[in-house]
Order: structure tokens, then C-alpha cells, then sequence
């Protein structure tokens, strides 16, 4: 049992090369769950696109504006009231994992996260109904080297970069 009622004098830190050492552990995990979880969310997004649509005219139930023709998958996932779930659901996580995050265990909260992950992809398999495989690899590119630069400049200058929100955001709109 540890011993909570000892007398300390003072605190002692911890050298700075151990701090940063603990901080460069701990941000490595974090970014490799995110790493994961994107490709969990890309795969997602992807299959969920391509059994939505088909090239056999025979094979579809209907077609889309833009000309593709559409499997029994894809007519439930598009063009029915299961749309609506599918594009509300990543809601109900977020709120799931931020309401209830301090009260799930370690396994639930990580399952929570993988659930979302491949929900929040299906959620998100349209954009490849609309734009090019070529588009969203470039923006998916230019996003991931932008968050990394930011990241690498925040953790190598020590900066607080959320004065840099509103004005970010205004750029985003």
C-alpha cells in the first residue's frame, strides 16, 4: 500500500530530457491511434463506396444523377431513412465518448473509438460517390502534411497554436 501520509519537503521535477522523453511517448501512441483510426475510417469510407455502386446496369436498382448505377446497398444507404442514421450516428458517438469517456473503461472507450472510426467512414463514403479517387487523395495529402507541419512546429517551439483557431477557421470558410 502506498504510503499517503509522508512528510515531503519539496517537490523534485524530473529532468527536462525525461519530460520530453514521457511527452514524445505519449504523443507517439496518441498519433499512432489516430493514424489507425484514419485508416480504419478511409477503409471504411471505401468499401462502403464500392459495394454501393456497380458498372452492370443489370445488377442495379437505380442510378444517380451523375450517371452511376447503384446496388441494393447503396439504394438502402443513400436513398432511404437508413441515410439519416448513417449521417447522425458519428453524432451519437462523439456524445457517447465525450459525455461518457471518465465513466467507460479502458476496452470500451477503445472500442468506442474503433466503432466510430468505421461508422464515421461509412458516414463519409458519398464523397466517393461525387469526386474523384485522385481528388480525395490530394486533399487527404495536403490535409494530413498540413496537421503534421502544425504539429511539428507547436511541439518544437512549445506554442499554444489555439490563438491561431478563429483565424484558421475563417480560412476554412
Amino acid at each position: 500500500m502506498a504510503e499517503y501520509d509522508r512528510q515531503t519537503l519539496g517537490a523534485r521535477a524530473g529532468s527536462a530530457a525525461a519530460v520530453d522523453e514521457g511527452l514524445r511517448s505519449y504523443m507517439l501512441r496518441v498519433y499512432n491511434y489516430m493514424g489507425v483510426g484514419l485508416v480504419v475510417t478511409g477503409l471504411a469510407a471505401w468499401f462502403a463506396a464500392a459495394t454501393a455502386i456497380t458498372t452492370n446496369p443489370d445488377a442495379a436498382v437505380g442510378q444517380l444523377a451523375n450517371g452511376q448505377y447503384v446496388t441494393q446497398w447503396g439504394a438502402l444507404l443513400y436513398a432511404s431513412p437508413l441515410q439519416w442514421v448513417v449521417m447522425l450516428a458519428p453524432l451519437a458517438f462523439v456524445l457517447v465518448l465525450s459525455f461518457g469517456i471518465n465513466k467507460l473503461s479502458v476496452p470500451a472507450a477503445q472500442a468506442t473509438f474503433w466503432a466510430f472510426a468505421a461508422v464515421m467512414g461509412v458516414s463519409l463514403s458519398s464523397i466517393f460517390l461525387v469526386y474523384t479517387d485522385a481528388s480525395i487523395a490530394k486533399v487527404f495529402f495536403i490535409t494530413a502534411a498540413t496537421f503534421g507541419a502544425m504539429s511539428l512546429y507547436g511541439y518544437t517551439t512549445k506554442r499554444d497554436l489555439t490563438q491561431m483557431g478563429s483565424f484558421l477557421m475563417m480560412g476554412l470558410i
